[in-house]
């Protein structure tokens, strides 16, 4: 693989292409666009793995190789959310509880969740579209048929 990449393929669930962006063989963004980058490579072994996911099979991203470009605050919600599995939901009450360094009872630390969910680089892999009462870094409709998908 190259040092940077762009990949994608169409996904007809959710009426848009998944658009995986690496560097130095580690997973920068997912991306869900209408139609993809010029040039974006088709192949990739992470594209076929979300296909199996999008067609109903329970797939774990977990150990995708992923760089957190995020604060480190929001970098541990991010990182507390990969464990939650496929057709498991949390909400950012119990994000903030489980995630180091959060304290349940600060309205602040629940902002900070908010905030890692919206900026979350990589939705999907990181399952943002689990956490029944907080914002998702896909849009929308991508989310809403996650969460279908997933039973959620």
């Amino acid at each position: 693989m190259e040092d940077a990449s762009i990949y994608a393929r169409e996904a007809p669930l959710l009426d848009r292409y998944v658009q995986l962006g690496y560097a130095s063989g580690k997973l920068l963004s997912v991306d869900f666009p209408a139609q993809p980058d010029e040039g974006a490579d088709t192949d990739h072994p992470l594209l076929d793995r979300i296909d199996t996911y999008l067609d109903g099979t329970d797939e774990s991203f977990t150990n995708v190789d992923i760089a957190l470009t995020l604060p480190t605050d929001r970098r541990a919600v991010v990182e507390t959310l990969r464990a939650v599995e496929h057709g498991q939901s949390v909400t950012v009450e119990a994000l903030v509880r489980t995630t180091p360094g959060l304290d349940g009872g600060s309205e602040e630390d629940h902002q900070t969740v908010r905030a890692a969910l919206a900026d979350n680089p990589t939705p999907l892999v990181i399952g943002d579209h689990r956490v029944r009462d907080g914002p998702s870094a896909a849009p929308s409709d991508v989310a809403t048929r996650l969460r279908s998908l997933e039973g959620l």
